[in-house]
């Protein structure tokens, strides 16, 4: 875990950002306080970068989180949940906007609503709230200013985080005229102008084209190999697989299941999982003089004969002399011993193996519905 910053005082610069310069050839201002005498006491190495502990929060006789524990380190986490779950509510508790109503929010130890845990948060929100008139560079440089950074470390951190995150180019153009892209990838600039240990990430691939999410997407896999936290809440459930397979599932402002989503599936024991299987028989189309139906109509009955299997639908192939089945199967790793089992025991070819439903989305929609 990178090293932090115990001093709140205004004149501090803060760690650099990342490892876009040499700490030993950045310039420093009159004060600076030298990155190596900011060290992390060993007590907070030891405690968990995010805590949540049994979090609720009403809004006056609507209860928006509850009961919420939730412990996080370094690396990437994905928090996906339906609209009204309780994720944006959850994130802004994590960032001190708001203070539970019971139970206790801690970055390293330290209460979230403070000042000195607020300086280890960096937060990209979901709603745009930009000086207009302002240019991109003009909006994160006031944003550093009021982080309290002198005017040349402000303007060299604007510099350093509008490179970053792609938009040097284009830093001197009013906000105003900025697609849903660039204002999300200048909200993203400014929470990483203090080079913070956690990051709240709400919806940052929103709006953006795959090319730009693909950047992004490498630039949050950096930041998390360097030893940060990144929380990162997406309706974009693919992209967010491809980040991380690491998630948190919120459902009626409880957190529903926190792993991967493989081991989230295997917790599930009754969640069926759909499986498309494309077959035939060893030997060819025509084994034993009977016809490819037939085989493919065996393969059906004695995988309807698997105590794991709750459904089984023969649907038309594309492929001519090939059988196609959807198997609906509970107990995932049991039904795969008996699949290969029965491969085996009758000679079958299995020619196409895909579970269609094991994604984030699934899941997500499975829990949902319970």
């Amino acid at each position: 875990m990178p090293e932090l910053l115990d001093s709140a005082d205004p004149g501090r610069r803060d760690r650099h950002l990342g490892q876009m310069q040499n700490p030993s050839e950045m310039p420093k201002a009159e004060g600076e306080v030298p990155h190596a005498e900011l060290p992390l006491s060993r007590e907070r190495k030891d405690q968990p970068l995010l805590l949540c502990q049994r979090v609720s929060k009403w809004y006056g006789p609507v209860l928006g989180v509850n009961q919420v524990t939730l412990e996080l380190r370094s690396g990437i986490t994905g928090l996906v949940g339906a609209n009204g779950a309780g994720k944006s509510t959850l994130m802004r508790l994590i960032t001190g906007h708001l203070r539970p109503d019971l139970g206790q929010v801690s970055i390293f130890g330290i209460d979230a609503w403070s000042a000195q845990a607020k300086r280890l948060v960096g937060y990209c929100p979901d709603v745009d709230a930009f000086y207009e008139e302002m240019s991109g560079w003009q909006f994160v440089e006031a944003m550093a200013r009021l982080c309290g950074y002198s005017r040349t470390e402000s303007r060299r951190r604007t510099e350093a985080v509008l490179h970053r995150v792609g938009m040097a180019n284009r830093s001197d153009r009013r906000i105003r005229g900025y697609s849903k892209g660039m204002r999300q990838r200048i909200k993203l600039a400014q929470a990483l102008l203090h080079d913070p240990a956690l990051l709240v990430l709400d919806e940052p691939l929103s709006g953006i084209d795959p090319v730009g999410r693909a950047e992004l997407v490498a630039l949050f896999l950096e930041l998390a190999e360097q030893g940060k936290c990144l929380l990162v809440s997406s309706h974009e459930l693919e992209e967010l697989e491809k980040l991380t397979d690491h998630v948190a599932i919120m459902a009626r402002g409880r957190i529903a299941a926190v792993d991967t989503v493989a081991r989230i599936r295997d917790r599930l024991a009754d969640h069926p999982l759909t499986v498309r299987i494309d077959l035939r028989k060893n030997g060819g189309p025509l084994a034993n003089g009977q016809s490819y139906r037939h085989h493919r109509d065996l393969a059906a009955q004695l995988l309807a004969e698997v105590p794991e299997v709750c459904g089984v639908e023969i649907v038309d192939s594309p492929h001519p002399l090939v059988g196609r089945l959807l198997v609906r199967a509970r107990q995932a790793e049991r039904f795969f011993v008996e699949l290969n089992r029965l491969v085996l025991d009758e000679c079958y070819e299995v020619i196409h193996l895909e579970t269609l439903d094991s994604s984030t989305q699934a899941v997500l929609g499975y829990l949902l519905r319970k």
